[in-house]
């Protein structure tokens, strides 16, 4: 199971984001355990707790922006899961990169768009994580 948490002060956003993807975007891919969060130590605090993914980060949310929080959990999390930060206005995507975001589509949401990078981040977000090994022990994946 993937876990992919989605964070925006705005319900529909998140509603948004859930029902473009899906809950399984690929058949290659495992389904995806959807979480929540609308403010920003909500996040913190599920992120840091492990076993997230991947984040969706609503750019716009307020108080505390998904371009801020982005940073600080690029800057705070040893193991900090991809990020794919959602923006209103093209133009945001140089803020995109002082973000860290490792992936960026601009709102409104392009159900397409969306998947895509979405499950490019999944696909590299599971290359990186150790799989089980004879015996039960773990081994690095290739």
């Amino acid at each position: 199971m993937s876990t992919v948490l989605v964070y925006s002060d705005d319900p529909a956003v998140r509603e948004r984001v859930r029902l473009a993807v899906g809950r399984r975007p690929e058949q290659s891919l495992d389904p995806i355990e959807w979480l929540e969060a609308d403010d920003g130590g909500a996040l913190v605090t599920r992120v840091d707790e492990g076993g997230v993914d991947v984040c969706v980060l609503d750019g716009e949310a307020a108080p505390e922006g998904g371009m801020g929080l982005s940073r600080q959990l690029k800057n705070e999390i040893a193991d900090c899961p991809a990020i794919l930060l959602l923006v209103m206005r093209r133009d945001d995507r140089w803020l995109a990169r002082w973000s860290l975001a490792d992936a960026v589509v601009p709102m409104p949401i392009d159900p397409v768009e969306l998947t895509a990078a979405l499950v490019g981040l999944l696909r590299g977000r599971l290359k990186t994580l150790p799989a089980p090994a004879a015996g039960g022990e773990l081994a690095p994946r290739h």
